[in-house]
């Protein structure tokens, strides 16, 4: 029985290894987009069923970019949860906002009903948008994105930036 344990929390601790690792490089999603590049075009299916199109933003919003790991998780509800209770504060800087992973519709219906979001989840199946935009990894790499309305990166971070942060990258201050 004490073997079984020990090789366990062995096991465990190679995992966290691992995930700390993953955590640190993108792995086959490339370099991360910097501040002053093109945003790149994407069309991916959101929780509620519609297929969201970054072009169709360009020129109209400032774009709110936040990839992250996983549904229904203590850092990413943390997160998004923050920007919720923000939200007026996106909405008066005419920012959409908008949460990327691979999880499926299912999965951010029920995340979204659960915390109840007033932006849209969007799938990234085989995270093909998390790649163009260097944030894939073993699992997606928390990084968040503000795009002008122009289509520019604006502000690109990786972990979880303070709302305040965010905003007034939007603002361009």
């Amino acid at each position: 029985m004490k073997t079984v344990n020990s090789f366990m929390k062995a096991v465990i601790v190679a995992c966290v290894a691992i995930l700390l690792y993953a955590g640190t490089k993108p792995q086959g999603g490339g370099t991360m987009l910097t501040p002053g590049v093109q945003a790149p075009d994407f069309s991916l299916l959101s929780d509620k069923g519609d297929t969201v199109k970054l072009g169709d933003f360009r020129g109209k919003n400032p774009i709110v970019l936040v990839f992250y790991p996983g549904d229904q998780t203590p850092g990413c509800t943390h997160q998004l949860c923050a920007i919720r209770d923000d939200y007026a504060k996106f909405q008066e800087q005419g920012a959409v906002v908008f949460g990327v992973n691979p999880a499926d519709m299912e999965s951010h219906q029920k995340f979204v009903e659960k915390q109840r979001y007033q932006f849209r989840l969007l799938v990234d199946a085989g995270q093909k948008v998390a790649a163009l935009y260097g944030a894939k990894g073993l699992m997606v790499q928390r990084t968040v994105f503000v795009i002008d309305k122009k289509g520019k990166i604006v502000f690109a971070k990786r972990g979880m930036p303070a709302d305040s942060e965010i905003l007034s990258a939007i603002a361009g201050k």
